[in-house]
């Protein structure tokens, strides 16, 4: 729930009524933690009140969903998720969508191109959808830093529905170009643009000779970082071998990437919530966005891709 004395954001509440009080096609371009999920659920819940169907919310990891659930639960969301892992609970879903039990629906982009979702859920929410929301936006550009093609099915999709239907596109990596090729593929977007600056964040780089000063430095220097933190690695191979050496130093330490089963990954994103860890070694299969509010330090094991890569 939100505390009495909460106070939205620049931003926050001209997005939430674009979308929940006039219906529009908005993209948010704002940095992250500055609170874009607070914009989806409040929007979903505003339009839930006034008597639309569910939101729909197109995610592109497992684990953002995860960590999404948990925030919708605190804000009075009934969220539910259907995806590659929890095939079982699929039917348990559809039947609290058809009893108009669920407030919002999370899926990643791969399931707008399975045949069982748009045979039989799709269908029953085309009728009464209340609001589509594409986290992480970019991936909809062939310009965008993290394109996946599945995310191009989404614009199939929106060409189904009425188009009184709001749309909500949320990123905080999208350049010109980018927000250009997104307004080219959903028209009548109206966009929403903050500074990406964040003053509370100090940037440090530091160029170290090969893998072995770098886990020399981590070795010294976990120590005297502040709480749990995350380790970011390009290899599965790198987040175990790093992961394994923080251990023998004494380090409460473990490696996270899509290769481990379910279990294993929620086990790991709940010890790091808890501040079970002093770091989860963990490859971009963790993603980018991952909500906790008290995470001490972030670290690239190897450096990102690009600018835009490092910034998310």
């Amino acid at each position: 729930m939100l505390r009495p004395e909460a106070e939205f954001r620049d931003g926050q509440w001209e997005a939430i009524d674009l979308v929940a009080n006039r219906r529009e096609r908005v993209l948010v371009v704002q940095r992250t933690g500055w609170g874009k999920s607070i914009v989806y659920f409040l929007a979903a819940k505003t339009l839930r009140a006034a008597g639309a169907g569910p939101a729909l919310l197109v995610s592109p990891l497992l684990s953002l969903m995860r960590n999404q659930i948990l925030a919708a639960e605190k804000l009075g969301v009934r969220a539910e998720t259907i995806h590659s892992e929890n095939v079982e609970e699929w039917a348990k879903v559809e039947a609290a969508l058809q009893a108009n039990a669920v407030d919002l629906l999370m899926i990643s982009p791969e399931r707008l191109g399975s045949a069982d979702f748009l045979q039989k859920l799709l269908p029953k929410l085309q009728g009464r959808l209340g609001l589509l929301v594409v986290d992480e936006a970019h991936c909809i550009s062939d310009w965008g830093h993290d394109f996946r093609p599945d995310y191009r099915r989404i614009v199939r999709v929106l060409r189904l529905l009425p188009p009184t239907i709001p749309v909500l596109c949320t990123t905080a990596t999208a350049n010109d170009r980018v927000v250009q090729d997104i307004e080219a593929q959903i028209p009548r977007l109206q966009i929403l643009r903050g500074p990406l600056v964040r003053p509370s964040l100090r940037l440090f780089n530091l160029k170290l000779h090969d893998q072995a000063d770098r886990l020399a430095w981590l070795a010294q220097s976990l120590p005297q970082l502040p709480g749990s933190g995350i380790i970011y690695t390009l290899t599965i191979q790198d987040a175990h071998r790093v992961a394994a050496w923080l251990q023998q130093r004494g380090f409460a330490a473990r490696a996270y990437h899509a290769d481990l089963d379910a279990g294993n990954r929620v086990e790991a994103e709940q010890q790091l919530l808890e501040n079970g860890l002093k770091a989860l070694v963990a490859t971009v299969a963790l993603g980018m966005g991952f909500d906790k509010p008290d995470l001490g330090f972030v670290i690239h094991f190897q450096r990102p891709g690009s600018v835009v890569a490092y910034y998310q």
